[in-house]
């Protein structure tokens, strides 16, 4: 909520500090905003393991709460900028962390599903209710007022956590190698079918959502004439389809495959963008905004539940942080085609350009996303001979969780990292990549 509120105060800023250039301060103040989350989150969410997970999400909060109190502050634009950068490198940091917590505290699938559709609803209603709440405040207090409520909603954020009980995160076995660990999350991720095929939809996604939150204004208020009272009740539509999608998800993934329920909404992104192409009158425009925000729900609602399925839990962090990263890659790719197509040669070509896009990212998906999409596979190990820190526990004994031979015996429950030999096995258990499978089996054998 306070960064919903800190949106409208910095649109306010750009005004007071640029005027008409506004539009050019705020897209280049998105375009960093992106840039932060591209290539900072990997780097945290690679890191993660090795770091205290409570004092970190407090510390990101703390640090926040101070850069946001420098904002009324600013006196130039490229100030701006600076702020912008270090505030979303703290989102980039906090963001996955916080999604890779949530599967810790909910063992249970159905569980899981609930929270992250409640997740996806604060999500969209921050969107609907924060620009009605700064319009409320914003007729008896200054806009730079605005930014002290963020400050504090980050105070309150990290006191909650503070009194928050948290799991501690799974010890991971990867090793101490830093940059190893940074390249972890992208390459796993990048690694996994289902995971690919979710990244190729993002940008379908983003195709869409970018037209909704780039061109949305020029569309009601240059194209059809229209107040922004008519934006608002636009903007709504969308935010209402996504909710609508995000309350019924636990029993569409009752009644459909995760398969199904993503490329669906990678459908419904496509026919939603081809139909703008008619420019319609408000009324069907806000028909096609709902189907957008239905569209996005369907694809990014579940992504939680694919990433858990992907990975060790050890290895969530990583494997989110590299969802943050990659999906932003798609939105940065969104807006910038939405503003530029948009700018340059017209909405109706904007329409037509992104519908493209969402149609390639959709073909692309359906290829990558196997059709049969087991847990277990079967896979072959040749003889390994590595290191990595590890306890002789059930997964590191004399004879190893997947029957892989551990060479070698002394005292358990000590963390070991001394070099140790795996033998050659052909055998079937879930599948994920981590530090013992680095490649996705042939399917077929």
């Amino acid at each position: 909520m306070g960064t919903g509120l800190a949106s409208v105060a910095l649109a306010l800023l750009a005004w007071q500090l640029a005027g008409d250039q506004a539009g050019a301060v705020l897209g280049t103040a998105l375009a960093l905003k992106m840039v932060a989350y591209v290539f900072i989150a990997p780097i945290v969410g690679g890191l993660a393991h090795r770091l205290p997970r409570k004092n970190l999400l407090i510390g990101l909060d703390v640090i926040r709460a101070g850069l946001v109190l420098c904002l009324p502050l600013v006196t130039e634009i490229w100030q701006i900028y600076v702020l912008i950068v270090l505030i979303n490198a703290c989102a980039a940091g906090f963001s996955p962390l916080f999604q890779a917590t949530i599967p810790d505290l909910f063992n249970n699938e159905q569980m899981y599903t609930r929270a992250l559709s409640y997740a996806r609803l604060a999500y969209d209603l921050e969107n609907l209710l924060s620009p009605t709440i700064a319009a409320i405040l914003l007729a008896s207090i200054s806009f730079h007022q605005l930014f002290y409520l963020d400050s504090l909603s980050f105070v309150v954020s990290a006191a909650l956590i503070v009194m928050a009980s948290l799991p501690a995160a799974a010890t991971s076995d990867r090793n101490n190698a830093v940059w190893e660990n940074i390249k972890f999350g992208v390459r796993s991720y990048l690694h996994t079918p289902r995971l690919r095929a979710l990244w190729a939809l993002y940008f379908a996604v983003s195709a869409a959502g970018g037209m909704v939150i780039v061109n949305s204004v020029v569309y009601v208020q240059g194209h059809l004439g229209l107040g922004q009272q008519s934006l608002a009740v636009l903007l709504m539509a969308s935010g209402a389809g996504s909710m609508l999608i995000a309350l019924n998800m636990p029993r569409l993934r009752q009644a459909y495959s995760d398969r199904n329920i993503v490329l669906s909404g990678g459908l419904l992104l496509c026919i939603a963008l081809s139909l703008g192409i008619l420019m319609p009158s408000l009324y069907p425009l806000m028909a096609i905004w709902l189907v957008i925000g239905m569209g996005s729900s369907l694809i990014q609602t579940p992504a939680g539940n694919l990433i858990r399925r992907s990975c060790q839990a050890s290895d969530s962090a990583a494997y989110f942080a590299a969802n943050f990263s990659l999906s932003h890659a798609g939105w940065l790719v969104g807006y910038l085609l939405a503003g530029w197509l948009g700018s340059q040669y017209g909405l109706q070509t904007a329409f037509s350009g992104l519908a493209v896009v969402s149609l390639i990212s959709l073909v692309i998906a359906w290829q990558l996303y196997p059709k049969q999409d087991p847990e277990a596979l079967w896979h072959t190990h040749e003889v390994l001979d590595h290191s990595h820190p590890h306890v002789h526990d059930q997964h590191h004994n004399h004879q190893h969780s997947h029957n892989h031979n551990h060479q070698h015996s002394h005292n358990h429950n000590e963390q070991q990292g001394h070099r140790h030999q795996h033998q050659a096995l052909h055998h079937k258990h879930p599948f994920v990549i981590d530090q013992h499978h680095t490649q996705w089996p042939d399917q077929k054998g």
